[in-house]
């Protein structure tokens, strides 16, 4: 969802880079974000979120989607490989089966301790 962009993303963002020729990166809708984190999510508009990203040099483009899940946009874009955060198993990952199936890979990139949004927002909201 890359609400409030932290060390943790630039992790995954920079292994999935080095996985490709092309780096797409989807990103949750407003809509969406809130559907799944709750009222008070995110903490920035999917515009903005997605302006943060394309500014990235490893990023080559970001698309916004309106589901809860990737997997119509995966469906569609037919990656060669589909990264998510140590938070995540294959077996978890949604389109992963997908990728596979066509003779693509799953790469789980391992979380960087100590930097999740959750815990920034947690921070915040005690500081204020």
């Amino acid at each position: 969802m890359f609400d409030l962009l932290h060390p943790g993303h630039i992790d995954i963002l920079t292994v999935a880079r080095n996985t490709a020729d092309a780096l797409v990166v989807g990103v949750n809708s407003d809509e969406s974000v809130r559907r799944l984190k709750g009222p008070t999510r995110p903490v920035r508009s999917d515009a903005e979120r997605a302006y943060v990203l394309a500014a990235l040099e490893c990023v080559d483009l970001v698309v916004i989607f309106p589901d809860d899940t990737p997997l119509n946009l995966v469906r569609h874009l037919k990656p060669d490989v589909i990264v998510k955060g140590g938070d995540y198993s294959e077996d978890t990952i949604v389109g992963a089966t997908e990728v596979k199936s066509w003779g693509g890979r799953v790469v789980v990139v391992p979380l960087t301790p100590g930097h999740s949004t959750t815990a920034i927002i947690r921070k915040l909201s005690e500081n204020s």
